[in-house]
């Protein structure tokens, strides 16, 4: 039923972003700023000056949060988002909102293509996917997606940190060019490693924990 399907989805989702959210809050640092010298030099200026909690319920507050260096300018998500309405209008909150269209459509497109294409390799004929099963082919996927994301995911972040003291850009393309001519076509997988480690766990799990609500909540006989 597709209200079982959408309650499966929704709980291994957040089962995902849980168990990533640590990573991901890295990664956007990593793509917007310059001042890291790679991951553990990241993570180690991350949790030694700001500790392990991040909150973050939208998109473009999650990366302000998560990339803001100084402590006392964003307090917590929804004074972000009273900042961020105070200071640059309605029209602040969809910063980067076409660069993350052009990173999710087509991502979401291909991000189950790779997981079926696993799922059923390592599957004999007649029989049900083991948990190993849907633990690789949910890792796969993520990998195989982000690897198509990442570059469109370095825009977006910076676009959306251009609104809160970062480098200012009037767009996609522009943030494109300039990224590019300063950094070299490599600024557009800054992340990619980051992204790949923490795509295979949170994916291998949201597909586990799909697959295994859907077997509990799925009718007998379907």
């Amino acid at each position: 039923m597709p209200f079982f399907e959408f309650l499966a989805g929704s709980i291994s989702g957040a089962v995902g972003l849980a168990v990533g959210h640590p990573l991901d809050t890295v990664k956007v640092r990593l793509q917007a700023q310059t001042v890291y010298e790679g991951i553990c030099h990241c993570v180690a200026q991350t949790y030694s000056h700001e500790g392990v909690l991040v909150c973050a319920p939208i998109d473009l507050v999650k990366v302000r949060l998560q990339g803001q260096t100084c402590t006392n300018r964003y307090r917590g998500p929804i004074h972000c988002l009273a900042v961020i309405l105070r200071e640059e209008g309605l029209r602040g909150l969809y910063r980067g909102g076409m660069a993350l269209a052009l990173r999710d459509i087509p991502c979401y497109g291909l991000y189950f293509l790779p997981y079926e294409v696993t799922r059923k390799a390592l599957t004999e004929a007649g029989e049900q996917p083991g948990t190993f099963t849907v633990l690789t082919a949910g890792g796969v996927a993520g990998v195989v997606t982000w690897a198509f994301a990442t570059p469109m995911d370095v825009i977006k972040a910076r676009l959306q940190m251009s609104g809160a003291g970062g480098r200012q850009y009037s767009g996609v393309v522009h943030c494109i060019r300039v990224s590019v001519r300063e950094e070299g076509l490599r600024v557009l997988f800054k992340g990619l490693l980051l992204n790949s480690l923490r795509a295979f766990p949170i994916n291998a799990i949201t597909f586990l924990c799909y697959e295994s609500l859907m077997k509990i909540l799925r009718p007998p006989g379907e």
